[in-house]
This record gives C-alpha cells, structure tokens and sequence, in this order.
C-alpha cells in the first residue's frame, strides 16, 4: 500500500534533478520554493499552508530574500514537502520508513558511501552517535546532585567543569543538530542551580565561569546546526557571564566566536570584533586561548581581503603556541596545535585566492586528520577543493568534493552542505570532464 503524501510532496523526477538537488544541499529554499511553483506546479499557499511558513515570506525566500536556518524549520520543510533527510545532511525521516521500496533512496552500493577515504567511516560514525552520549556520560553526576541542600559549595564549578569538558567530546563526531539539546540543557540546569541555590563570592565566579563556558559549547552547536540566531544569543549571554566571572579568556572568547559569525555579514565589523577579542584576553592569557583567538582574527581578515592582516595574524598564533611554558591549558583549547593552525592557515590562502599557498598546507596537514572527526574534515576539506578551482585543477577539485561528499553523509551539520554547494555549481560547467560528471553524478543522488 503506497504510503500518504501531503499534497506538496515534491515529484521524484522534481527531486532528481541538479539544480534542485545542489539547491536542496545547500538549504537555499528560495530555489526551491520558486522551481517548484514554475516546474511542480505546487503554489506558494500550498507550500506555505504545509512548511507552517507564512505566504509572504514564502514569497519573500523565492525572490532570494532571506534564508532558512533553523534546524526546526528545515526539518519541517523537509517533513512537509518530502524532501528525503540524506539531501539535507539529516538523518532518515520518520516517514521514509513507510515508503514502498520504488520511492526509497537509491542504497545502491556506489550510494552506500564505497568511501574512498575511509571505508566504514559513515557506519563508524553511526556506532559513536548511538553510543558516545551514554559513554562519555557515565558516571557523571548530574548538575542538581552537586548541591547539599540548597547551598553550593566551592569545589562544585571545577566538577561542573569536568563533566563540560567531558561533554564537549561528543562534538568530535557528532553535529552541532545532535549535540544542540545536550549543550543547551547542561547550561540551563547551571542557570537554575545559580537561581535557586546559595553560594560565596568566590563559588559565584566560578560557576559564572562555567556558565559562560557552557553557553559557548551550545551556541557553536546552534551555530552548527543552523541556528544562527540561537547560537548570537548564547554568545552574548557567554560574554556577559565571562566578564562578570572576571574570566577575560573566556570573554574574549566569546568575542571570537560573535566575530566569526558577524564577519560573513559585515566584514569591517566582523574584524574589529575580533581585533577586540585578542586585546580582551590580552598578552598573559593562555598560549592556547593567544593562539585561537589569533586564528579566528586571521580569518576574519582573510574574509575581509586583508592578506598582510591574515599573515600577521597567523604568524602571531604561530607564535602564542611555541611558547610552551607549562602552563595549564583550559580544555575547551585543547584542539588547538600547530595541525589545526596549517588548517587555518590554508583556509585562509584559500579564501584569498591564493592556491599556492593554500593547497600544498591544507594536503599535509588533512593527511594528518583523522576520518572520525567527519564533520570539521570534510569542511576543511572543501577549502582544499575551493583552492584547486582557483588553480583551475578542476578534476583534483571534484576529487576532492568527492572526498567531502563521503565524510559529510550522515553528519548533523549544515555547514558541509552549505560549504560544498557553491563548488559544486562551479562544477557544472566543466560536466564534460569525467571526474566532474561522476561527482555531480554523485551529489544528485
């Protein structure tokens, strides 16, 4: 018996094609919206009456205004019009599961990921979501049982902050979709602890600490999942914990991450946030804190077209990480090493146009990076790919967005898909290449 759909269902053949499917990756509902009035022959009521979205804003994203963040509005978009999860970069929909078997995906073998890269890296990847939560976990109290009574004593901010640094594992593997809610209930049980218990002075700013660190970890899982506006929020609210905890790390930190996001909008103002969060930390912070922060102003630069501010500001983060004195690190650095700042480093040419300098750092240093962090490799990846267009290697660049589509499958991350997208539309043209047509091949299904 063929399973009920809605009457915007969009046609398999709809579904089939490039541009809708490159349109679809990259979360651009506007294309969508607006190809499936002209070709589908579904109107902006109907889709708007099913997407729980109001007509006129239907209207506005298909004049290209605007756009489709949230992981709760894209999931309902996919839901309403069914759009098959595995073109979003989300797991199965519910309703998949009640598709006759003509209308199911294609789990052909070339489909199922023959991985180039890593074999049973997407299967792997499958085993840590379903076990990572409960192992990394285990064992940790939860946030209410480090209270007597209802008074907080002075060892509780350093217990909070171990089970925070435990948590913040899962991002390795997992995307900011499926870590949003772990993260964000961690910082609200803190937020309700501080409210209904009592505490010193001194245990006050160690739990505003661990609360500005926590806001942090949820807003980058906001960030990660498409929530613009959440992740803004929780960094804001990191900053102003930070600075009243006294913690200028962590508050310059928070700057960081607002000037990641501002510089995609505003470039000038996006670089001046950074530029203010290196002088929050300041020249005595953590060689690791100096370092992040050093990186991120690079980008921001980069961004921006400033090459002499991005080398400046990488030789500076360069520097913060030889100077190993000892010192404790704070966790939530701990990524932080001279891999991840080649990483950055290559990102950054590559965003300057600069493949020659881009492409020979970001091959060493991804050669290094391990396939379980699917998430972070396959968007470092995408610069790689980004840099051999700019070089005019076409058939390493669809090589290597090969390489992204592999690792990025399964991952609960709009960013691969959105980083990937426009790549792939600046492959279409050279389709008459065979390694460009099997990798557009590869994306349509």
């Amino acid at each position: 018996m063929t399973a009920y759909k809605p009457p915007t269902a969009l046609p398999c053949d709809f579904l089939n094609r490039e541009d809708v499917r490159i349109a679809i990756a990259a979360h651009d509902f506007g294309i969508v919206f607006r190809l499936a009035r002209s070709e589908a022959k579904i109107s902006y009521s109907k889709i708007a009456a099913e997407c729980d979205i109001k007509p006129e804003r239907v209207g506005a994203l298909a004049r290209g205004h605007g756009s489709v963040t949230t992981f709760e509005k894209i999931t309902k978009i996919a839901d309403a019009l069914r759009i098959p999860g595995h073109m979003l970069g989300l797991a199965p929909r519910e309703w998949e599961r009640d598709q006759p078997p003509s209308h199911a995906p294609d789990m052909s073998a070339r489909t199922m990921h023959t991985n180039r890269s890593g074999g049973d890296t997407v299967r792997r990847r499958e085993f840590f979501k379903a076990s990572a939560g409960a192992g990394l976990v285990a064992g940790l109290p939860e946030p209410e049982q480090f209270t007597t009574g209802r008074r907080i004593g002075r060892t509780v901010p350093n217990q909070l902050r171990e089970r925070t640094a435990r948590l913040r594992r899962l991002d390795n593997i997992l995307g900011g979709g499926d870590t949003y809610r772990v993260y964000l209930g961690e910082y609200q049980a803190t937020k309700r602890m501080m409210r209904e218990a009592s505490y010193t002075e001194e245990t006050k700013r160690g739990l505003l600490s661990v609360l500005a660190e926590q806001a942090q970890q949820a807003g980058w899982a906001a960030f990660d999942g498409g929530m613009s506006s959440d992740a803004t929020g929780l960094y804001e609210e990191s900053y102003h914990a930070a600075s009243d905890a006294g913690d200028v790390a962590l508050t310059g930190n928070a700057l960081a991450f607002l000037a990641y996001q501002k510089v995609n909008d505003d470039r000038q103002a996006g670089t001046e946030i950074a530029l203010r969060s290196c002088r929050t930390a300041g020249p005595d912070a953590p060689r690791g804190v100096r370092a992040l922060l050093y990186e991120r102003l690079a980008w921001a630069y980069a961004v921006a077209g400033d090459a002499s501010g991005t080398e400046q500001a990488l030789n500076s983060a360069e520097t913060a990480l030889s100077e190993d004195d000892g010192t404790p690190q704070p966790d939530w650095t701990a990524w932080v090493d001279l891999n991840e700042l080649q990483i950055m480093t290559g990102r950054c040419w590559a965003e300057l146009h600069r493949p020659l300098r881009a492409v020979p750092v970001l091959e060493e240093a991804l050669g290094k990076y391990d396939n379980t962090h699917a998430r972070d490799k396959s968007l470092y990846l995408s610069w790689l790919a980004d840099a051999y267009l700019s070089a005019g290697e076409i058939e390493q660049a669809a090589d290597v967005t090969n390489r992204v589509l592999d690792l990025s499958a399964g991952v609960a991350s709009v960013r691969p898909h959105q980083r990937i997208a426009p790549t792939l539309r600046q492959l279409i043209p050279h389709r008459h290449l065979s390694a460009v047509a099997e990798v557009l091949d590869r994306a349509r299904a």
